[in-house]
């Protein structure tokens, strides 16, 4: 496959670069990654491709002070199908990771689904792919650890595969198989010890041990709702969240959905086994769901029926996003405001102040603003080429 031209108008791993002269934790960049699908387009609940459509693009997102701005885009082959945390970016700011590639054969009317990950260095200028590791497999979310030197992938065929990172290079290391239906997202826990994959077709989360690059798992899960999707952890390593997108995430002819609400699950990671504490109702398909880095504020971004067609009476022109306060175990609704039209992923930024929302259809991120448990709309969007559809931040 041929790559596009590629873009650049910030090389943003020199953010970092600065912050190591000066003696400051690279993460004090609080650098974030969004992809964005260019070639699909929703149009009132239908799925549509573009004819011609531009490339799909990755964004460098500096997130380190107000307003957050893109400082660089790469073209990649991204795509909105799978949880949005199919990206991810090493601690250091030098690699960024880009899962989910898929492509639309517009002879076959078809979407094909790609086996690979897409490296790309952000030290270059122009920022580039610099190479494809083939896994075999349809990857979706990723997770980098702490130390950055290990990529878990989960796939859409019941594997995890893990990848050892040495400076910009990406090795495939093992592989790891958990079920023969699909995996959704994946998280690595603060102390690098430990993972958590939500098992999207067969209900729960699987917990995985972390040795070096040894991955394995005694099997243990925990419980959540229908088709868990996205799974977040919190920096203290106290606190992880997991979204349940229902119905509308099994495989299959589910039957019509009218916009039911889902759910998601408060998991308390302090001490094993780890066990899920509370779960939550929330308004349906909770596409995008984070915790705060300091584990105290849980976001979470509900399509609420804008995913859904004209016709349908669950229809509603835009999402909601939903801000809850961790109380010790206990989650609390504390706030709400409305969001984007199938809106996909959140993140909240390093100081836990602000959350950033992916506008899917309208194609830009929305910044929020969070204060002693109010929800602002600050008005700031960052505009983006095509549709936003996977966002992840280094590891906290």
């Amino acid at each position: 496959m041929q790559y596009q031209k590629l873009k650049t108008v910030f090389t943003p791993c020199l953010l970092a670069s600065a912050l190591l002269a000066t003696g400051a934790p690279v993460t004090a960049a609080d650098l974030i990654v969004s992809t964005n699908d260019a070639k699909y387009q929703r149009v009132v609940g239908k799925d549509t491709f573009l004819e011609n459509p531009a490339s799909d693009t990755l964004d460098i997102i500096d997130a380190s002070h107000f307003p957050p701005r893109v400082v660089g885009s790469v073209n990649v082959a991204a795509a909105i199908q799978g949880p949005p945390q199919a990206a991810a970016i090493t601690p250091d700011g030098k690699l960024a990771i880009v899962s989910a590639p898929s492509r639309f054969d517009a002879t076959e009317k078809k979407l094909l689904l790609e086996n690979y990950l897409q490296i790309v260095d952000l030290e270059t200028k122009p920022a580039q792919v610099i190479a494809k590791v083939d896994i075999g497999q349809h990857p979706q979310g990723l997770a980098i650890n702490r130390a950055g030197n290990l990529l878990l992938a989960a796939t859409t065929t019941g594997s995890v595969v893990v990848l050892g990172i040495d400076g910009k290079s990406v090795t495939l290391k093992d592989t790891l198989k958990l079920s023969d239906k699909r995996l959704a997202g994946i998280t690595i826990t603060p102390d690098g010890k430990s993972a958590l994959v939500a098992l999207r077709d067969e209900q729960g989360v699987m917990v995985l041990d972390i040795d070096g690059d040894k991955v394995s798992t005694q099997r243990e899960r925990i419980s959540t709702g229908i088709a868990p999707y996205v799974v977040d952890v919190a920096s203290t390593g106290h606190w992880a969240v997991v979204g349940n997108v229902g119905l509308a995430g099994l495989p299959g002819n589910v039957g019509r959905l009218a916009g039911d609400i889902d759910s998601i699950t408060l998991v308390d990671l302090s001490k094993r086994p780890y066990r899920a504490v509370q779960h939550v109702s929330v308004p349906a398909l909770p596409e995008g769901v984070a915790i705060s880095p300091d584990g105290r504020w849980v976001a979470v971004q509900s399509m609420e029926g804008s995913n859904l067609t004209a016709d349908n009476p669950g229809r509603h022109a835009r999402g909601k996003l939903i801000l809850f306060a961790n109380q010790n175990g206990k989650l609390v609704e504390k706030a709400s405001q409305p969001a984007g039209e199938a809106g996909q992923g959140v993140i909240f930024t390093a100081d836990n102040r602000y959350i950033l929302a992916q506008f899917n259809v309208e194609k830009q991120l929305a910044v929020y603003a969070v204060n002693n448990g109010k929800l602002k709309d600050t008005g700031k969007r960052l505009p983006a080429t095509g549709g936003p559809s996977s966002i992840r931040s280094m590891p906290r």
